[in-house]
């Protein structure tokens, strides 16, 4: 029996595309032995019933999930993990920007590639300026928090095996960044070039503020690189006053008649202020997460959920 390929879709405000798409793949698919798992991650629209139906028409190929709130986008992957069958999975948006073609095309070399996971890297990208900007910042960050080699480009376009899946869907923290649990448990890792397209229809759901949390989420949920810089930082300012410090009672000593200096006490004050809270910020960053994941706070919630016929989940 050939190897089985489950594609990987969350789906957000995509009511637009979502059919189109999935119609496509199908055509694409139709030589070799796959499934779909598409996850809506509560989108707003009418995907929901578009997908319901759907799904209804093409049991033997479609589970469909939907989330009870708006997860993003890593932990609606992971409810598309936890819940195929195939030995290998691929992830695509919901939005044509990784076009049938190219998913067949990733199909066929993970078909025949020996690594656990393919990364595609794109030709060009065609995302907007600012999601270009971040994800680079993103993927600079996070290739030095988990030492990924440069020449990977961390993209949600990918290919990973059965024995990672199995692997990373044991996490069960509130936040689940995929590529870092990628690189905890393997190094069999290869990129795959492929074309990128513009988006056909609407905006992208990604804006500087979700970017931002992803980011933030990122420093503060895989790393302690924000308590180190601030220590290092922390002990720079510590050394750099000890020596300012000296200096004035030096100063002070061979010149009793110098005025004390109100303008600098006060700007030293808000300075050595400022750094403190935001170094408090981090530190109840790291509490709040620690709470989080005592609390158990979830990861997802499936509000409903339709299997294909004859899944074995």
């Amino acid at each position: 029996m050939k190897e089985l390929i489950s594609i990987i879709i969350p789906t957000y405000k995509g009511s637009q595309t979502i059919i189109h798409l999935i119609q496509d793949l199908m055509s694409a698919l139709k030589e070799y032995n796959y499934e779909m798992v598409i996850v809506n991650d509560n989108s707003p629209d009418d995907s929901h019933v578009k997908l319901i139906n759907f799904q209804f028409k093409y049991k033997e190929i479609i589970t469909y999930i939907k989330l009870s709130k708006n997860f993003g986008e890593y932990n609606a992957v992971m409810a598309g993990l936890r819940n195929c069958n195939g030995d290998y999975a691929i992830i695509i948006d919901d939005d044509f920007q990784h076009s049938p073609d190219q998913v067949v095309k990733l199909v066929e070399h993970c078909l025949k590639s020996n690594n656990d996971v393919i990364y595609t890297k794109y030709k060009q990208k065609k995302h907007s300026l600012l999601r270009n900007v971040m994800s680079s910042i993103s993927n600079l960050t996070a290739k030095y928090i988990f030492k990924i080699p440069g020449k990977i480009y961390l993209s949600s376009f990918k290919a990973i095996k059965r024995n990672i899946i199995e692997i990373i869907t044991k996490y069960k923290g509130n936040y689940a960044f995929i590529d870092g649990l990628i690189f905890s448990c393997t190094d069999k890792i290869e990129t795959f070039e492929v074309e990128h397209n513009k988006r056909l229809i609407g905006r992208s759901t990604y804006n500087i503020f979700k970017l931002g949390n992803h980011y933030l989420n990122l420093l503060t949920n895989f790393s302690i690189l924000p308590l180190r810089l601030f220590f290092l930082f922390g002990l720079i300012i510590a050394i750099i006053s000890f020596v300012f410090i000296l200096f004035i009672v030096i100063e002070k000593i061979l010149n009793p008649n110098i005025p004390v200096g109100y303008s600098s006490l006060v700007a030293s004050i808000v300075l050595f202020s400022g750094i403190q809270i935001l170094f408090l910020g981090f530190i109840g960053e790291y509490i709040g997460k620690i709470l989080k994941l005592v609390n158990k706070d979830h990861q997802y919630i499936i509000e409903y959920i339709s299997y294909k016929q004859n899944s074995q989940k």
